[in-house]
């Protein structure tokens, strides 16, 4: 996908790998006949070592023995007509990877550790004229650079970085590099084409054929002489028109291909690569613009912390007063008003009461593995080094959720007095991760047709089937029979009449009071949002769990104050219809969410055909089903349920616990 804006990323190991190459010596004295452990006789010093997470351990080389391969990985580009690696096995990719299209393959660019090469040859692409599957190939290769499609490379698990100077001697870096760039027929400069002053020429394409590869190492302590890892790689596209195959200079006039090409085209790939010594203890490259990212970041924590005590306030304040108003009632009268009035109706099931237990079981299931995978995000098990990790975690954790899932869904459905405990369970297993299955397959179909090398195997989507269906429905299965058999009694009796609700002012009507309730939480996660999508349709890394966690946390409780205090105005308006409506005053965030995708479709992405616009919408559906489905669960509902039950317990008197 297109990447027309880079965003500044970290670019060394240490913001990636947790590689810390300073190793520190603590001193034991005396801790030894403390112990009294003979393991610990005779030292004077214990060295700690760095611990490394599963699939992000560096690779060790040997400065002394100069030649041991550096493995050059790049994104799949299967589309392009770039050169490719010759008898090369495909390194294998775990679950994450596959769903999100991130296939790695083996790059033909190879160089060996602390070896320089100069303008070495990769291969030569020719297009004729004459051949239209050469000029279909040149002309999707023009269509990606007007696009500003970009590789992606990794060394050593490292993203290659490619940095540009900015004003202020400051350098602007992104994880990508475009394959080219192009000026228009007007003479207005696209892209990468305005850093280069060679790139001139009107209705004229600049290929990057030649790329300069430094990469940064970090020497070992004293104790591993001799050991050294890579701590970083950068490069610098470059634009060569190679005249002679066997005389290759890298130098000379940019490879410019003509808007209207109408003679043979041969384009020749290269390479040069340096290795230099990095300064100890010195690994993190500070990046300027970083900076105003976290101020943006910790700025919306602040409001949005505002907001919510705010809102706290509110529903504490409003509460108090008619504590107040009600206690200074007399006991003996009989004539109550307001939410009281409606204390035996607020228990009478809604209408189509199967689907919303569905919806809450479902809403459990995802916020626990949403939670979860958040947490582990947080402690660095599932590093964004770790490719495809994050993913795997959070598909893994789902299926293995549906007992939770599945008993909330039956005991809800119970407490909602219905009878068809089966049914509510084959929908709990089916429905929602029915829609998803549909919705991925049919953007499969389109990769597929397309040829994409994102598409998912056949015996991928297999697999997910029997994952599905062989785990997630009988775990299911399990939690809905307990479920079912929990009893639940309403502490208050349900009247036989339903009470008339009076004619509703425009505020207290549903629909108002819904779509108020969505903007907050939607507040909460604004500004994350765009760095989410930033990452996963613009290949930029997202490494801000830790906000996102928190942020994930004041959502929760953004959403639960906002249904408790809409809520509770509506049943003081005596309209005991809550039950849904309480389940829409927070999942109603969707719909903002959804709003956004539009606008960050319409306004940062250069996506052009009906295939890429129903990938980019039928994706995104995914994303909006599930965050509907865990705004709205069980728990807002249970605190609300919870609340009324204390409401109903005395006819004139409120305890707050």
């Amino acid at each position: 996908s297109p990447s027309p804006e880079p965003a500044p990323q970290m670019s060394t190991r240490g913001s990636q790998m947790g590689t810390n190459p300073c190793r520190l010596r603590l001193a034991l004295p005396g801790l030894r006949w403390l112990l009294g452990l003979g393991l610990f006789l005779g030292l004077q010093a214990v060295r700690s070592e760095a611990f490394y997470l599963p699939g992000l351990a560096p690779v060790n080389f040997c400065e002394a023995a100069a030649g041991k391969n550096a493995a050059c990985k790049v994104r799949t580009s299967g589309s392009f007509d770039f050169c490719q690696a010759s008898g090369k096995r495909n390194p294998s990719e775990n679950l994450g990877q596959v769903l999100f299209g991130e296939r790695i393959t083996s790059s033909p660019y190879k160089f060996s550790f602390n070896k320089t090469e100069t303008c070495r040859k990769v291969c030569v692409k020719s297009y004729d004229t004459e051949n239209d599957n050469h000029m279909r190939k040149l002309a999707f290769l023009k269509k990606g650079m007007q696009l500003n499609y970009q590789h992606h490379w990794i060394i050593d698990n490292m993203p290659v970085i490619w940095c540009q100077d900015i004003e202020d001697g400051r350098k602007y870096c992104s994880p990508g590099f475009p394959i080219g760039c192009f000026i228009t027929k007007t003479g207005v400069s696209k892209d990468a084409c305005i850093i280069h002053s060679d790139f001139n020429k009107s209705n004229t394409f600049y290929l990057f054929n030649h790329i300069d590869i430094t990469i940064t190492y970090h020497k070992e302590s004293e104790r591993n002489w001799g050991v050294v890892r890579l701590v970083a790689a950068r490069l610098d596209p470059q634009s060569y028109k190679h005249s002679d195959e066997n005389n290759l200079t890298c130098s000379g006039p940019p490879m410019e291909i003509s808007g209207e090409n109408t003679e043979k085209l041969n384009i020749t790939y290269t390479y040069s690569v340096i290795f230099e010594v990095s300064i100890p203890c010195q690994h993190l490259a500070f990046i300027p613009n970083q900076v105003f990212k976290y101020h943006i970041i910790m700025n919306s924590f602040v409001i949005i912390l505002f907001l919510s005590g705010m809102v706290a306030m509110i529903l504490l304040r409003t509460l108090h007063r008619d504590i107040i108003r009600y206690n200074q009632i007399n006991p003996v009268s009989k004539n109550d008003f307001g939410w009281k009035l409606v204390h035996g109706d607020v228990f009478r099931p809604p209408k189509r009461r199967m689907l919303l237990s569905v919806f809450l079981g479902q809403g459990t299931q995802i916020l626990i593995m949403t939670f979860v995978t958040l947490f582990l995000a947080c402690l660095g098990f599932l590093s964004p080094a770790n490719r495809g990790a994050l993913m795997t975690c959070a598909v893994v954790l789902w299926i293995l959720l549906g007992t939770p899932a599945g008993y909330v869904s039956a005991r809800m459905y119970k407490t909602l007095k219905g009878v068809n405990w089966k049914t509510n369970f084959l929908l709990t297993a089916l429905l929602c991760p029915g829609i998803v299955f549909v919705d991925l397959f049919i953007m499969n179909l389109i990769l597929w047709v397309e040829g994409s090398s994102a598409a998912i195997s056949f015996s991928t989507l297999i697999g997910i089937l029997a994952m599905w269906f062989g785990i997630s429905v009988p775990l299911t299965f399990l939690g809905a029979y307990f479920g079912s058999k929990k009893k639940f009694r309403c502490p208050v009796h349900t009247n036989q009449i339903p009470r008339h609700v009076p004619q509703q002012t425009f505020l207290t009507k549903p629909l108002f009071g819904i779509v108020i309730g969505g903007i907050l939480p939607f507040g909460c996660i604004f500004i994350q949002l765009f760095f989410i999508l930033n990452s996963i349709w613009s290949h930029q890394l997202y490494f801000m769990f830790g906000f996102l966690f928190l942020v994930f946390i004041i959502l929760l409780i953004t959403c639960s104050e906002a249904t408790v205090l809409l809520c509770y105005f509506h049943l003081c308006a005596e309209d005991y219809h809550w039950w849904w409506r309480a389940f829409f005053t927070s999942s109603f965030t969707a719909v903002y969410l959804f709003m956004y995708a539009v606008h960050y479709f319409l306004t940062k992405l250069q996506i052009t055909g009906i295939a890429s616009i129903i990938l980019y919408f039928g994706y995104m559906m995914v994303m909006v089903l599930i965050f509907f489905l865990f705004t709205g669960n069980h728990r807002i509902i249970s605190h609300i349920s919870d609340s009324l039950k204390r409401l109903g317990d005395s006819p004139n008197v409120i305890t707050i616990n």
